[in-house]
């Protein structure tokens, strides 16, 4: 037997969540499933454990997509891995539905745009570098010591009369940091 469950999402515990309820239960959902939390959240409990319920053949039901999940890379993510497991996916606000084929070429047409957002960050990345590298920059953080300070953290080092904390501590720095900077002399 196959199965309709539903998803509802409220952020904070004071908003509602009846009209994404009774819109589910309007649209044939055997049981609901209600979390409230953030939907940058990746792990919520009642999502959780509905994930763990859907079956092949089992149609997962939302009222509006961005009560599953606030980006659309996590949102066709988690489609994706429901497909593969043979779940179906309805959105009623949208009207999504994963069982028509036309439902099927709007998510894919949703995902391909997913894939390019991602290759264009990816290249404004690379070539953001790119033009650093060329200006003599490099990435990362900034020293915490300069040269002459490492120096003079070595020498104190080096005379024995300080120990690895008192050192840290008069240069304002933690002693893990100060390990890195001494090297192989500790």
């Amino acid at each position: 037997m196959n199965y309709l469950l539903g998803y509802a999402r409220v952020s904070r515990h004071e908003q509602r969540e009846d009209h994404q309820v009774d819109a589910l239960k309007a649209a044939g959902c055997d049981k609901v499933f209600i979390d409230r939390a953030s939907g940058a959240l990746d792990h919520r409990p009642q999502l959780d454990e509905l994930l763990q319920q859907l079956r092949n053949g089992d149609t997962l039901v939302v009222w509006k997509l961005d009560r599953l999940g606030r980006s659309l890379r996590r949102l066709i993510e988690l489609i994706n891995e429901l497909g593969e497991r043979g779940v179906e996916f309805k959105s009623l606000t949208e009207n999504i539905d994963t069982r028509s084929p036309a439902g099927k070429f709007l998510f894919h047409v949703m995902g391909a745009f997913a894939e390019l957002e991602r290759d264009l960050i990816r290249e404004r990345t690379r070539n953001g570098l790119e033009a650093a590298r060329a200006r003599g920059r490099v990435g990362g953080r900034k020293p915490v010591l300069t040269a002459k300070d490492a120096d003079f953290a070595r020498k104190l080092y080096d005379s024995k009369e300080y120990t690895v904390a008192e050192i840290a501590k008069r240069l304002r720095i933690g002693r893990t940091t100060l390990y890195r900077y001494l090297g192989d002399r500790t």
